[in-house]
């Protein structure tokens, strides 16, 4: 049974669950995770028997190792993966930072990024709602492409021209709007939102 108490963790579990969900496609053993989390190798295995328990991870045998791995199926999966995106990396540092970057309205990631995967045709990583201080955005931006190893698609749009778009049932903000993402700074309800002119 899946309850709030598996969010109640120690700081070797928040190390984990930041270990796993930062790297979601990516198998460890318990060796290779008390080296990146830098705990104790008896820590790191009762956290991992409780996170086996509670089926946020799984494990494989692979010649003389067990892989741990996250469970995509964990009833929490989607909840945790959005905690992490908002509280590491780059997510993290656009609400630290969110006062020098503009006046922000919306920022999301696409699931898509989330998950360290590549963006599909036309699909953007992150889109950037406000008015931005492109400098700096470009300054976060160009430090989270060097440890991803790979160029962030993202795009800048004003509230004005965002919900005039919307309006218009713009292609582009319609996919946005219908895939799966993470709301990083602002409401996902105000963000799908079609205000109506003359309404």
């Amino acid at each position: 049974m899946n309850t709030l108490q598996d969010f109640m963790i120690s700081r070797v579990r928040s190390k984990m669950v930041e270990l796993f969900y930062g790297n979601p496609e990516e198998m460890f053993y318990v060796r290779e995770i008390t080296r990146k989390t830098n705990e104790e190798i008896n820590a790191v295995r009762r956290e991992l028997e409780r996170m086996l328990g509670y089926g946020m991870l799984r494990s494989e045998q692979r010649g003389n190792r067990l892989y741990y791995s996250l469970n995509t199926r964990y009833v929490f999966f989607q909840e945790l993966q959005q905690m992490v995106a908002k509280s590491t990396g780059l997510g993290k540092k656009l609400r630290r930072f969110q006062r020098k970057l503009g006046k922000l309205k919306f920022v999301m990631f696409s699931s898509r990024f989330v998950r360290r995967l590549k963006p599909r045709q036309g699909e953007v990583d992150m889109l950037v709602v406000g008015e931005v201080v492109l400098p700096e955005l470009e300054a976060l931006v160009k430090v989270e492409q060097e440890a991803l190893g790979r160029e962030i698609n993202y795009t800048i749009l004003t509230e004005e021209e965002f919900e005039f778009r919307k309006t218009r049932r713009d292609p582009f903000i319609m996919d946005v709007l219908f895939s799966s993402r993470v709301m990083v700074i602002g409401s996902e309800d105000e963000f799908v939102d079609r205000q109506i002119p003359g309404l």
